[in-house]
């Protein structure tokens, strides 16, 4: 079973401020202006293989900031009691106040060429210059040399010293992205022109609902009669909770039943790649569970134009990125039936994410965008996180919502960021200015009525000699990402809300910092969402197949489809929700997702082979609902750094917003 909201592991960039001087001949090193944290922590000497081929391709971007203090004008916009609440700026009066200047565009497009590389997209907002060339040519540029590193059983390259760009260069550069091959961590290896997704089949015994199927009740296939756990038998796993099964059990299905279904709204999907069989997979899934057929314009599918011209690095994953777009457009569909939906993928599984994030902004392509990707940490050099940042900043103030997973590793204290302080949440969910959704346990009943939600965050037994080992609640198998930040001081509309213990937990600064998640939505696998899907079976057979799924990359798309009822029933955009969000805190426009007052569990059994029976199953195990023993982060009342402040709790969700 997939658990997406993918692991992206760090991408050198980095931020600089250069003297305003005019630029001529190439500079000494002593004139040069050293770009720090350039070179990616996995680039070790240890670790070299030897040096880049020089006459590989290379292609980033140079980026510029903001030429104001768009951060207070985005702020002001979206803060209840504001006196410019609501007063959005268009993407045109965004441009005209705060974007870089066209004659320091030119400046950086004139040096680039000058050092021979091909120029090309720069967007509307003029944010950065993308570029491609040789690494030899990024060698004498950037003033560095390229080595090639072993790392994660692949081969990468990275630059082997700081880079630093020539003095006269504009004041206004702020990062350079893209030079090193971190993004190729993301997945498996694969070709651009990959085949549909391997098959995955969930394997019976499940349930059609929480506890219809228990392991008193119910033996394994293969006739293991699963022992107790806690005290008393466990139910199987949910098969995957259906469309209506969440309307009900969230409390919308008789809004959306009512018109309440999103109709008006726009909800941006991005991604990497394109399934090719998306509108067919979901029309399919639609009328196999009561939906709605996407018809007309409702689904349209974007490639952020700058794509580069030479050929990219194959070391890609699109096969891993077709189920990602399946859920994400399926669960926004699901909640949000009537919406339109626009699917941005990302011609690759990292380098152009940025790009893709960009364009849905500097274009105002929707209202809501949902993102279901993020880094293992927050700790990133700040060249990557400050250009993305002024990204949602512009969202913020041209009044789009941006929504990201807030990962799927809980705290990292496993040990995924091993080469950062432990104890952190995920970047972009960290990020002041998104709504980062965090992740639920959901008990949906036999009438689709809510029976408890708590937060994800899993342990597993398996079952060995008749016994659970480890003990129940056993090893630590993912969980809802949260923390606190050791980047982004508190932002207003959490004080007062985000308990001190929180909002100082990591004790890095004295003062409290921001804290992830904000709210929440159904994340775990073992309570999971059934998606339909094109897959590619072991017998050579390509067919559509459901089965069950989760991650937060499940809780983002959710969340956003209803903040889609929310913003039709009210008759306006929210924009950057997250005031508007935390000031219905504590209410019951939200539940409060607590501890379960005893241990739960449910257990599950696998296909061998993942599609069926011939290989045989795999040994039942145990998934602890809440084992959170050996996190830093933890549900309690109130918020908390696992679900944020809650999850929506139906029309009172729908109304309160309003």
């Amino acid at each position: 079973m997939r658990t997406p909201a993918f692991r992206l592991l760090v991408l050198a960039t980095t931020a600089v401020t250069t003297a305003g001087l005019l630029f001529g001949a190439p500079a000494s090193a002593s004139d040069r202006t050293p770009l720090p944290g350039s070179v990616p922590g996995w680039a070790k000497s240890a670790t070299r293989a030897g040096a880049a081929n020089a006459a590989d391709n290379v292609a980033f971007r140079v980026y510029l900031g903001w030429a104001g203090d768009a951060a207070a004008v985005a702020s002001r916009v979206s803060t209840p009691g504001s006196a410019d609440y609501g007063r959005f700026l268009t993407a045109a009066q965004f441009r005209q106040r705060f974007a870089p200047s066209q004659n320091d565009v030119t400046a950086v497009q004139q040096w680039l060429r000058q050092a021979g590389f091909d120029v090309g997209y720069t967007p509307g907002n003029r944010r950065y210059v993308q570029a491609e060339g040789t690494v030899a040519q990024a060698a004498a540029a950037f003033g560095t040399s390229f080595g090639e590193f072993k790392v994660g059983g692949k081969t990468l390259r990275a630059p082997e010293k700081e880079l630093s760009l020539p003095a006269g260069l504009p004041a206004g550069i702020s990062a350079v992205v893209g030079l090193d091959e971190s993004f190729a961590l993301v997945q498996p290896s694969a070709g651009p022109a990959a085949s549909p997704s391997p098959a995955f089949v969930n394997a019976p015994p499940c349930s059609a609902y929480y506890g219809e199927k228990s392991t008193a009740t119910t033996p394994t296939p293969d006739g293991i009669h699963v022992p107790d756990a806690y005290g008393h038998p466990n139910p199987w796993a949910p098969c995957g909770y259906t469309p209506s099964q969440l309307r009900s059990a969230y409390g919308v299905q008789q809004a959306i039943a009512g018109g309440n279904d999103g109709t008006g709204q726009t909800v941006a999907i991005i991604d990497a790649y394109a399934s090719p069989t998306i509108l067919a997979d979901v029309n399919t899934y639609s009328s196999r569970h009561g939906l709605p057929q996407l018809s007309g314009n409702q689904l349209t599918q974007v490639t952020p134009p700058g794509v580069y011209r030479r050929p990219q690095n194959p070391k890609q994953d699109p096969q891993g990125w077709y189920g990602e777009e399946t859920l994400d457009v399926e669960a926004v569909h699901s909640i949000a039936p009537g919406a339109n939906i626009v699917y941005v993928g990302s011609p690759n599984n990292y380098q152009d994410l940025d790009a893709a994030m960009n364009h849905v902004v500097d274009q105002h392509l929707a209202s809501i965008v949902t993102n279901s990707y993020g880094f293992s940490t927050e700790l990133l050099p700040t060249g990557y996180v400050k250009p993305f940042n002024d990204t949602l900043i512009e969202a913020a103030a041209t009044g789009i919502g941006v929504y990201f997973s807030s990962g799927d590793n809980a705290d990292e204290t496993d040990g995924i960021a091993a080469n950062y302080p432990n104890a952190t949440p995920d970047w972009p969910a960290s990020s002041p200015w998104v709504t980062a959704v965090g992740g639920t346990s959901l008990g949906v009943g036999a009438g689709g009525e809510y029976l408890f939600e708590t937060g994800w965050e899993t342990g597993r037994s398996v079952l060995t000699n008749g016994t659970w080992v480890p003990a129940p609640p056993g090893e630590f198998f993912g969980g809802a990402g949260g923390g606190t930040s050791r980047l982004f001081p508190q932002p207003a509309y959490q004080a007062g809300v985000v308990p001190n213990a929180i909002a100082t937990a990591n004790g890095a600064r004295p003062q409290p910092m921001r804290a992830v998640p904000d709210v929440a939505a159904l994340a775990d696998p073992n309570t999971g969402f059934l998606v339909g899907q094109t897959q590619a079976f072991p017998d050579g057979s390509v067919r559509y197949s459901e089965y069950r799924i989760g991650g937060t990359s499940l809780a983002s798309p959710l969340f956003a489809a209803f903040v889609a009822l929310a913003q039709q029933r009210a008759g306006s955009t929210f924009g950057f929700a997250n005031p508007r969000l935390y000031a219905k805190a504590g209410t019951s426009a939200f539940h409060d997702v607590r501890q379960p007052p005893a241990p739960m569990a449910v257990a599950r059994v696998n296909y061998n082979n993942s599609v069926d029976a011939s290989a045989g199953y795999s040994a039942p195990s145990l998934r602890s609902l809440d084992a959170d023993a050996v996190l830093t982060i933890h549900v309690r009342d109130g918020y908390d750094d696992v679900t944020g402040i809650g999850t929506p709790n139906g029309t009172a969700f729908l109304t309160a917003l309003g």
